[in-house]
């Protein structure tokens, strides 16, 4: 069976993923970019978002080492996402029959990705082989949808940070790399909210890189 897999999901010191007060404008609230602004600076992140400008490190510029390395897994065995509400789109978005998320007509994922929520409407396709799908579904039942749409791939839970706990909740995750970032948000969504004892289901491992980030894995333990 593929996996259920959470990849390069940035929290705050004090474990906000996203901040307060969610705009079209800010779609991580007062946080902004700064959760995102180590991935932004790999080489793989440049190459990805345009922001290669050759100055930094390499012919396309950005960082290497451990950021990078993680960065690079993004895609690799995903054939479907699973994402929540507020990560497709700000508050409101439902009632925009035009609205197709926040990046643009061709969407990083190039796999069927299925939104959660409670206002589902028609599929749509974008380019890059991304299609929308908006489901009303608990968080077992969107799994097996998504499941069949991976094709035997993986599934990512792509956030946000309330539709990630609800599924680590139900004991859904296989895998979780989430990046502590060194800043304090204060307020905003928190991840690890009502989740207490969490890493007794799992074997978990820090890397700190020199960008000032610790990369944590979870791997489910046989046992669970």
């Amino acid at each position: 069976m593929s996996l259920a897999v959470v990849q390069m999901f940035s929290i705050s010191l004090d474990g906000f993923g996203t901040g307060d007060v969610q705009t079209r404008d800010a779609p991580f609230g007062h946080a902004g970019e700064r959760l995102h602004e180590w991935m932004f600076a790999t080489r793989w992140g440049r190459s990805r978002f345009g922001a290669d400008d050759g100055t930094t490190g390499g012919p396309a510029g950005g960082t290497g080492g451990i950021d990078d390395a993680f960065a690079r897994t993004f895609a690799t065995g995903i054939g479907a996402e699973i994402m929540g509400a507020g990560k497709f789109g700000p508050p409101g978005w439902h009632e925009d029959p035009d609205w197709t998320g926040w990046w643009g007509p061709n969407p990083p994922f190039h796999t069927p990705v299925y939104v959660l929520t409670h206002h589902p409407r028609p599929s749509v396709e974008m380019e890059g082989g991304t299609t929308f799908h908006f489901i009303d579904a608990t968080p077992a039942e969107a799994l097996a949808i998504a499941r069949e749409g991976a094709d035997g791939n993986d599934v990512r839970i792509g956030g946000g940070v309330t539709t990630l706990r609800e599924f680590l909740a139900a004991g859904l995750i296989d895998h979780m790399h989430v990046v502590v970032v060194p800043i304090l948000l204060g307020r905003g969504v928190r991840l690890w909210d009502g989740l207490e004892g969490l890493e007794s289901d799992y074997d978990v491992e820090a890397v700190s890189s020199p960008s000032g980030v610790t990369h944590l894995t979870f791997t489910r333990t046989t046992s669970t």
